[in-house]
């Protein structure tokens, strides 16, 4: 048989004792009857608030303990006491902050743990997409220049004499614009100030129009001032190269001729 705990069983004899004595009290204000009635027992399952079913199964076995093994009278009333009087443990429940009970993932959305659609991306990485198309493109150039070297001729003059100079004397094709300056400006201003302005305002242009868009349209102030400056060093070069006679005087060339050698 199992061993009871011995507080199990002093609670139960108390409680028996208990029993017992207003089963006995009442039965005495009743009329002095020695056997506990229907009465007596009411009386004492109310002062004890043991069932009467627990109290008569207490009695069953307390009669048959005697008979098998003596001090084993308690062990059912102690059991029956115990289930009566033990309260059922409360169900544990795990809250969140401020006592919220839902889960974690009806509350985060699914898009703020895994995103499945790709975004665009407007950047590519510098090596090797930029840089191999640019290795590219100036072997297929330098291939080109030496292949059309090999066939063609540079056009270089006969060697200078400082006893005959050429008339007219003119600078490269790309010094030419420069030049032109010349023939109309001071040299301080025509060398250096013109320049100076205009390469101190390619230089700021990307300060001034911070538009990231890459379509012409949408970037009219750093077309318009890269075009400006382009067309005005081309007609520099152009009256230079074919508008400047002997002297470096202004001629026309579908009548004077042109001077000016590659």
């Amino acid at each position: 048989m199992t061993e009871i705990p011995e507080h199990l069983r002093k609670r139960a004899a108390e409680a028996r004792k208990k029993a017992e004595g207003d089963s006995g009290g009442d039965a005495v204000a009743s009329g002095g009857a020695t056997e506990s009635g229907g009465a007596s027992s009411g009386g004492s399952e109310a002062a004890s608030k043991i069932p009467a079913h627990l109290l008569q199964r207490s009695k069953s076995a307390k009669k048959r303990g005697t008979d098998e093994a003596p001090g084993t009278d308690v062990a059912p009333a102690a059991a029956a006491v115990a289930t009566a009087t033990a309260a059922p443990a409360p169900v544990p429940i795990i809250t969140g902050p401020a006592g919220h009970t839902q889960r974690l993932l009806t509350v985060v959305k699914a898009g703020s743990i895994q995103d499945i659609k790709a975004k665009p991306m407007d950047k590519v990485h510098t090596w090797p997409h930029l840089l191999v198309v640019e290795f590219g493109a100036a072997l297929a150039v330098t291939a080109f220049l030496t292949v059309f070297s090999i066939f063609v001729n540079a056009p270089l003059l006969r060697l200078a004499d400082v006893n005959a100079t050429p008339n007219p004397s003119k600078a490269p094709w790309y010094f030419l614009g420069l030049q032109e300056l010349l023939t109309m400006f001071h040299p301080m201003v025509a060398g250096v100030t013109i320049p100076g302005i205009g390469l101190l305002a390619l230089m700021l242009a990307p300060y001034i129009d911070k538009n990231p868009s890459n379509k012409p349209e949408d970037r009219k102030f750093a077309v318009s001032a890269f075009t400006i400056f382009m067309m005005f060093w081309a007609v520099l070069v152009i009256i230079g190269s074919f508008f400047r006679g002997p002297g470096f005087n202004f001629v026309f060339p579908w009548v004077e001729g042109i001077f000016f050698d590659l």
